[in-house]
């Protein structure tokens, strides 16, 4: 992939040494993400203590917190304890370094590209902790939801149209939030999605939000048949929407446009 052409040149480094340096900065905050995922929906501090070993309890050493390549020469094992370390660490830290280089490469400034980083970093959040916890916080949704109406001149979107984007998505999910429970008698969403989409519609304008909720919904239907189909589920079986709105709203937040045009050429 090309490099951007405002890649190429601040304080005199070339683009390839940006791009390192942003594969950097996203493993790094990977690893930082670690911590909010796992203490976040706790209540702890993300300050304080440092990085422990769950199991013995002891310091995780500063060799060893290396992003990815720490776990690698641990071998995904405590070197206290040797209790086996989860797969999903590093994971987590190479899916920080994905998200800091796409936003990098698919934007053209570097504010957009910060902006675009902060927010598929926050989905990876977002994702991994209602997979967890079936939970979507407050304390994500609503400040990112102002901060999306904030910064919407640097996302190509005008503050109306962060307003807007928000409003059209927090009401639609509230009315599918409702009918589901005036018709099947269950609360088949949670309060947390509807703020979810207020959120993404502040970022992503109303185009960005509703692509968000047909490709959540397709890939939760996707899952749901699969899982009956195996018996591993049934109709009333419930999912965490989060897990499926995040990569959504990536996807829509990092593509959007041209999938927009994609689809109406089709009807041209």
């Amino acid at each position: 992939m090309t490099p951007p052409a405002w890649l190429d040149g601040p304080l005199g480094l070339p683009a390839g040494a940006w791009t390192a340096l942003a594969a950097a900065w996203g493993a790094c905050l990977g690893s930082f993400l670690n911590v909010v995922i796992h203490r976040l929906p706790r209540g702890e501090s993300l300050a304080a203590p440092g990085s422990r070993c769950p199991h013995c309890g002891a310091p995780v050493r500063p060799r060893d917190n290396v992003p990815v390549l720490g776990w690698l020469l641990l071998r995904g094992r405590c070197r206290d304890c040797a209790a086996p370390i989860p797969a999903r660490y590093p994971l987590v830290e190479a899916a920080g370094v994905l998200a800091a280089l796409t936003a990098v490469y698919t934007t053209d400034s570097p504010a957009a590209a910060l902006l675009r980083a902060a927010l598929l970093l926050a989905l990876i959040a977002v994702f991994f902790i209602d997979l967890d916890h079936r939970l979507i916080l407050d304390v994500m949704t609503l400040p990112g939801t102002l901060a999306g109406v904030a910064a919407a001149p640097w996302l190509g979107l005008t503050r109306l149209d962060a307003l807007l984007g928000a409003l059209v998505g927090g009401l639609a999910l509230e009315i599918l939030r409702r009918a589901w429970l005036r018709f099947r008698g269950v609360d088949g969403l949670g309060g947390g999605d509807v703020k979810f989409a207020m959120w993404m519609g502040a970022w992503l304008g109303w185009q960005g939000v509703a692509l968000t909720f047909l490709l959540g919904s397709l890939a939760g239907s996707l899952v749901g048949v699969t899982l009956i189909a195996r018996g591993r589920a049934h109709a009333g079986t419930a999912l965490p929407y989060g897990v499926f709105l995040a990569p959504a709203a990536a996807v829509a937040a990092v593509a959007g446009p041209s999938i927009w045009s994609w689809y109406l050429a089709l009807g041209a």
